[in-house]
């Protein structure tokens, strides 16, 4: 069978519209060609494009050994951040989330909870209530926080959180307009743009280095997620080499805060629209508060906001493509794909399929009240071995943001229709609100 195709002129026709947002062309392509089509680059390069649910997890879970990350991760990406765990292939890969994979246990998190409470206070404070006011730029300052101060408790100082946060989104500012222009990355190279971005990239890693070489000459433990880093030990009982703990550092600040930022923007532009969720949220909330529980304890009890969280990301997931390439041929569902063939699943098509969904474009968190099991449908962490190994971090600290926000405000919708930015990650606009004080 063979895959209906876009030439190179209808995708050059619309390089302009897809540098800007690519959505809706690839919506308009899934809905002449079906649930797979594929787009020609140009140069012999083509791109396969899929919103079928059972070809997604054929792909990432049941013969995940055939299929790597393409070159946006390993190449493209990983000039600026790195071969950490989002970036790595192989063996390299799994030595590395064998690794780190205990800091991330739920065990280990709930001793970083008061600290994430501690920072996602400080950032909510910053609200200036009564007023219409763009809240993306405080749940990316609150996520970049988040993740500082579980790596470095108070380790940095705020000039240097600033700059490491400057240099994070500016370096992936400059790779989309790679991916989204291939046939201007020669002009990049040339005018100087990409050597600029990993200048920045280098400054960063400088800073970063600094600050663990402080940490490991005070000798001082502060029970952070840096702390598990450095303890961390391989098989032959070696540490993680200095230029490996930095890439997984940068990993974890690209994608622990851009994501997180991103779902918990969306969730409260949902939540302006629908207050009879924030009314149970809150009863929710202060239920949990009365009983006096430990943080962990409290995550595990607002049941209702995870569901909240949940039908937001089906909605609107921050990664909302995941790329593959495989490694030798293959087929699936008598469709032919040959070695090396770029496979990128649409989750935000996925999330909003009608084979899949009921009402798929309505908002309703009891999707996941757990009567039904979504999980061959729903990838807002991808799926199989290389599932995010953050999910569990996000998700708590997620739930406790909105906790918060909602136990202090009631929030109004003051934009029109939610509107969106792809860049790497699914990023919102003009996302306006107005907070008032309970």
């Amino acid at each position: 069978m063979s895959i209906p195709t876009v030439s190179t002129f209808g995708f050059l026709k619309n390089a302009n519209r897809i540098l800007k947002n690519p959505l809706p062309f690839h919506h308009e392509n899934f809905m002449k060609y079906g649930d797979i089509f594929q787009v020609h680059l140009g140069f012999g390069k083509k791109i396969i494009f899929t919103r079928d649910a059972e070809l997604a997890e054929y792909v990432l879970q049941k013969n995940q050994k055939n299929y790597q990350k393409s070159e946006i991760q390993t190449r493209h990406l990983a000039k600026y951040v790195g071969h950490g765990l989002l970036t790595a292939q192989g063996a390299h890969w799994a030595k590395q989330r064998k690794l780190i994979q205990p800091a991330f246990h739920k065990s280990y998190l709930s001793g970083l909870m008061d600290t994430i409470q501690k920072a996602i206070d400080i950032e909510i404070d910053r609200i200036q209530p009564n007023q219409k006011i763009d809240v993306f730029p405080i749940f990316n300052d609150l996520a970049f926080q988040t993740v500082v101060k579980s790596l470095f408790s108070s380790a940095a100082n705020k000039k240097e959180i600033n700059r490491l946060q400057y240099i994070t989104e500016a370096a992936q500012k400059m790779l989309v307009k790679e991916l989204r222009q291939p046939f201007k990355r020669w002009w990049f190279y040339l005018g100087g743009s990409i050597k600029t971005h990993l200048k920045l990239t280098r400054e960063a890693r400088d800073i970063l280095a600094n600050m663990v070489a402080e940490r490991k000459q005070t000798g001082k433990k502060h029970d952070d997620l840096l702390d598990m880093l450095l303890e961390a030990r391989y098989e032959d009982g070696k540490p993680m080499e200095q230029k490996q703990l930095i890439d997984e550092i940068l990993i974890l600040f690209t994608a622990g805060h851009e994501t997180t930022s991103n779902a918990l923007t969306f969730t409260c532009q949902l939540l302006a629209q629908h207050p009879e969720y924030q009314i149970r949220i809150l009863e929710e909330v202060n239920a949990a508060k009365k009983q006096d529980l430990e943080p962990m304890e409290f995550v595990m009890s607002c049941s209702f906001s995870q569901q909240v969280i949940e039908e937001s990301m089906r909605l609107y997931p921050p990664a909302y493509f995941i790329d593959r390439v495989n490694v030798e041929p293959d087929e699936f569902k008598g469709i032919s794909f040959p070695k090396n063939s770029s496979i990128l699943m649409s989750c935000f098509e996925i999330h909003r399929h009608k084979d899949y969904w009921k009402d798929p474009e309505k908002f309703d968190p009891n999707r996941f009240s757990g009567k039904e099991n979504h999980s061959s449908n729903y990838f807002p962490f991808g799926a199989g071995p290389r599932k995010c190994i953050g999910n569990n971090f996000a998700m708590f600290e997620m739930i406790l943001t909105i906790a918060e926000v909602i136990s202090r405000f009631q929030i109004e919708i003051k934009s029109d229709a939610i509107q969106l930015k792809p860049l790497i990650t699914l990023k919102p606009k003009n996302a306006f609100l107005k907070f008032i004080p309970r």
